[in-house]
């Protein structure tokens, strides 16, 4: 069994929902040597997070956010939690309901996701600044 593990930054990006899929799959070109494994994309912040999701149509990212805005609104009187502004807590339960990880199957070299699934990055913050993962792969 292999294991291979890389530390990725990712740029900073705007508040939304980012595919990275291809900056994840360049980070870590040795799972082209893994026939059966899994990757594990690990996310080191509390206000992002990783998730999967359709890749091609771009309206489902737009719509994602707004469905987060109105679930968990700004400016909520009741969060105590809010030394970085009114996007602070809001960030961290957005981040709660999405997970700080995703895992994916390893075949044949290949990420083995869905026709129309890819790796977002959701920046929950309106300036959350670069954003680091940890890229796990183990296989054989």
């Amino acid at each position: 069994m292999h294991f291979l593990q890389k530390r990725l930054t990712l740029k900073e990006r705007s508040r939304g929902f980012h595919l990275i899929t291809d900056e994840i799959v360049h980070a870590i070109p040795e799972i082209t040597e893994l026939n059966v494994g899994m990757l594990q994309v690990f996310i080191q912040h509390t206000s992002a997070s990783l998730t999967i999701n359709e890749n091609a149509d771009p309206t489902v990212r737009i719509d994602f956010e707004t469905w987060f805005n109105k679930t968990v609104p700004e400016g909520d009187p009741d969060y105590i939690h809010n030394y970085e502004g009114d996007d602070d807590m809001p960030a961290h339960l957005k981040s709660s309901l999405t997970g700080a990880s995703v895992l994916i199957p390893v075949t044949n070299g290949q990420l083995n996701l869905g026709t129309w699934q890819g790796i977002y990055l959701c920046e929950h913050r309106n300036h959350g600044g670069s954003r680091r993962v940890i890229i796990t792969a183990w296989g054989i």
